[in-house]
């Protein structure tokens, strides 16, 4: 019985120290916390052969090894590893096809020219992740008191903050002696970079930053997580800032069935990174400040399985039959004050183009498909770098715009130095309609320069609008008659005689008339009077 106790306090001691170190979370749904039941249950074992097989003894022959594990723990070490794998087994897409197909409701009804509001130039967002980093790296490098004791976190969350298209990310500490000399006052700030024009700043905080995953001991992240909530299992953390700018840590909590299988978020932990103070969040529950509440692998798993069970789980592997999956990339579209995970969808037999898109909103999981059949995102990627191959220029993933009622590629052109050089809009139906523009001339123009060179425009890519005339004056240009207007919103437009020899000579102040547009200028040009 002694014995027995001994070895009892060292697996308790042990497994003290292991689940202090790894965190798994006591759920028998998780494969990491069965992993720990292993691991105390071997360590058991060990403990009685270490005692049976003492080197004193065994050598002087006082005793003979005799070791005869407990029954109970052998069937439990069987029990913990074969009874996941028949769980498993009977609850896989084998025997459950249909209900993996509706981890996710997709609305397959959808019209992208009604959901998708025409671009705005002034709230897109053309800093992608890499040249945030770059931007915030700038950043610390002007302040070299703060880059000697800490480093910038890579996380660079994209959130709507106050109607900015913005992303944030955490300052971390450089390393275990830098977190022992500062941790009394914490990490004093955090890098904001406004996504559309690239204003990258340093927000210095009153009180600073304890819990970070940089951060040791009881200010540890995962350890603070994992000792206020004990049972739940956390999916990958987001760094965001409320309305008024204080940090947080936004933690999704996931369920599972059976070991691991069909993962879904159960709500949110949102964590103060200064004070640590949390609170839990139902899916149906979380704040509206809060952008991020499933995560992107989730969602992209989620449409997998939409689009390869919908008719049966032996289709998936044989025939293949409708059968279709995501493709390998992904961005980000901000609208109507969320955050929408946007991918490309093809067939699980083709790789050269895609037959529509998804965007799904990460706050509420609401998913819509837009059947588009279109480039494939790395092949308008490609047409774009070929258009100016000789600079050897990158192209970053594509951004889908609502150009004119009809999708669009915007993609940036980077130099080696990842400074964007060349913007470059690519018709999403036929990659090859492709136009390049310098950025130094500016996104508009850029937009300015693809619609001039595409000039098929279909009726519902031109935008209707009703203006009353404030003044109209006519010039001649190069021959033809110009006619430049001014509504009473004093909105500037001009118009070719060409578009209405009828109408325009005849048009007058105080005259409202119905004009259609391709895209919105400083002087707009009419492309047709009705």
């Amino acid at each position: 019985m002694k014995n027995n106790v001994i070895r009892l306090i060292i697996t308790l001691g042990f497994g003290f120290i292991y689940f202090y170190v790894t965190l798994p979370p006591i759920n028998f749904q998780n494969s990491d916390f069965l992993f720990f039941l292993l691991v105390l249950l071997v360590v058991y074992l060990l403990t009685g052969v270490v005692e049976l097989l003492e080197i004193k003894k065994i050598l002087t022959k006082r005793i003979k090894p005799n070791f005869k594990p407990t029954g109970l723990v052998a069937m439990s070490i069987m029990l913990i590893i074969l009874l996941p794998i028949i769980i498993n087994f009977f609850l896989s897409p084998l025997f459950f096809a249909k209900s993996y197909s509706k981890r996710i409701v997709v609305d397959e009804n959808n019209d992208f020219s009604k959901d998708v509001a025409l671009v705005d130039f002034n709230k897109t967002p053309l800093i992608d992740k890499d040249s945030s980093i770059k931007l915030g790296d700038r950043v610390m490098g002007q302040m070299p008191e703060l880059v000697s004791q800490f480093d910038v976190s890579t996380i660079y969350t994209q959130i709507n903050f106050n109607n900015e298209i913005t992303r944030v990310t955490p300052l971390e500490y450089s390393d275990f002696f830098k977190y022992l000399a500062n941790k009394n006052d914490g990490v004093n700030g955090y890098i904001k970079v406004n996504s559309v024009n690239g204003n990258a700043e340093l927000i210095k905080l009153k009180e600073g930053m304890q819990y970070l995953p940089s951060a040791f001991f009881s200010k540890d992240l995962y350890r603070k997580l994992r000792f206020s909530y004990p049972t739940f299992i956390f999916d990958k953390e987001k760094f965001e800032i409320d309305d008024d700018g204080v940090p947080y840590w936004i933690v999704p909590t996931s369920k599972f069935i059976g070991v691991g299988l069909k993962k879904e978020t159960s709500g949110i932990v949102i964590l103060n990174a200064i004070t640590g103070d949390s609170i839990y969040y139902d899916v149906k529950e979380v704040p509206t400040w809060v952008d991020h509440v499933y995560s992107t692998d989730l969602i992209l798993e989620q449409i997998d399985n939409w689009g390869r069970y919908r008719s049966g789980f032996f289709n998936s592997i044989i025939g293949q039959k409708n059968v279709i999956t995501t493709t390998e990339g992904y961005n980000y579209l901000v609208m109507n004050n969320d955050v929408y995970l946007y991918t490309g969808i093809t067939s699980v037999l083709s790789d050269e183009s895609n037959i529509g898109f998804v965007l799904t909103n990460l706050r509420t999981k609401e998913t819509k498909y837009y059947a588009v059949p279109g480039a494939e995102e790395f092949s308008a990627m490609a047409s774009a770098e070929g258009q100016v191959q000789q600079m050897k220029y990158d192209a970053t993933f594509p951004l889908l715009i609502n150009l004119n009622n009809k999708p669009t590629y915007l993609i940036s052109l980077k130099d080696n130095a990842g400074l964007v050089k060349m913007y470059a809009f690519v018709d999403l139906v036929d990659y090859q309609k492709v136009v390049v523009t310098d950025a130094s001339l500016g996104i508009q123009k850029a937009a300015d320069n693809y619609l001039e060179g595409n000039t098929d425009l279909e009726d519902n890519q031109l935008i209707n609008e009703n203006i009353t005339i404030k003044s109209i004056e006519m010039a001649l240009i190069d021959g033809n008659s110009i006619y430049y207007i001014i509504d009473t919103n004093n909105l500037k437009y001009k118009a070719n005689i060409k578009v209405s020899k009828d109408k325009l000579p005849f048009i007058k102040s105080g005259d409202s008339i119905e004009i259609r547009y391709a895209i919105k200028k400083d002087v707009t040009e009419i492309l047709l009077i009705e």
